[in-house]
């Protein structure tokens, strides 16, 4: 557990140290399905003061099994993810700027080029509105609940398509771990800063044929990109 408490930490010293957070307006957590135990960061405590001991561990309901702190307020919508999609390891949430942005906007990323294609095989989802009802009553759950239906009606294979759009409020990304989720995060702010601007001059996304390319050269059976 303190293994993973550490990569945790660290993961969330990422998002400051990659511009992917202000104050404290984010969260990385990941799982250890095994124990059925969930380590995430504290609500509210900022990166500068934060230790790797200040991790939160929690069972799949959202007790607290482990830590001096609070959990963070997202906690919910972390485990509802990871209840819904059982083959990711870390979930990663922001405010950044330009997903933030195309979340405000509410309409999905598209495939524009292979930066996109890359690490996403598809356009990047953009969630529903919340009811009223949803947002009053176990809000962070239902996030994770609006989430889930957005991937199931359109479906989008979490794993192909490792992050989406919280309509007017921002991105979730998740990861086979800690790293990979920060680096998807990563992947994202950008394509949503590229998108957002070549959506400016057109709306032509790319073939399917070379989106496919990008996307599974570098994952599934047959990737052949890197050592």
């Amino acid at each position: 557990m303190e293994k993973f408490k550490k990569q945790v930490y660290e993961a969330n010293l990422r998002l400051f140290q990659n511009g992917l957070v202000k104050l404290t307006w984010g969260n990385v957590s990941a799982i250890d399905r095994e124990r059925k135990l969930i380590i995430i960061k504290p609500s509210g405590v900022e990166y500068e003061n934060m230790t790797a001991e200040d991790m939160v561990v929690v069972d799949f309901e959202g007790n607290k099994i482990e830590g001096k702190w609070k959990p963070s307020s997202d906690t919910a919508t972390h485990i509802h993810l990871y209840l819904s999609f059982p083959d990711i390891g870390a979930v990663v949430h922001t405010h950044s700027t330009w997903a933030t942005i195309m979340s405000q906007i509410g309409k999905p990323i598209p495939a524009f080029g292979t930066t996109h294609a890359d690490y996403f095989a598809g356009d990047i989802p953009c969630t529903r509105d919340m009811t009223t009802e949803e947002i009053r009553a176990d809000y962070e759950l239902n996030t994770g609940k609006v989430i889930s239906e957005t991937f199931t009606k359109a479906n989008i294979e979490a794993n192909h398509t490792p992050a989406v759009l919280v309509k007017n409020h921002g991105p979730f990304v998740w990861g086979a771990n800690p790293q990979k989720a920060i680096e998807n995060a990563v992947v994202l702010e950008e394509v949503a800063f590229m998108a957002y601007h070549t959506n400016h001059y057109t709306n032509s996304t790319m073939p399917e044929a070379l989106l496919n390319k990008h996307f599974y050269r570098k994952h599934g059976d047959g990737a052949y990109y890197g050592q």
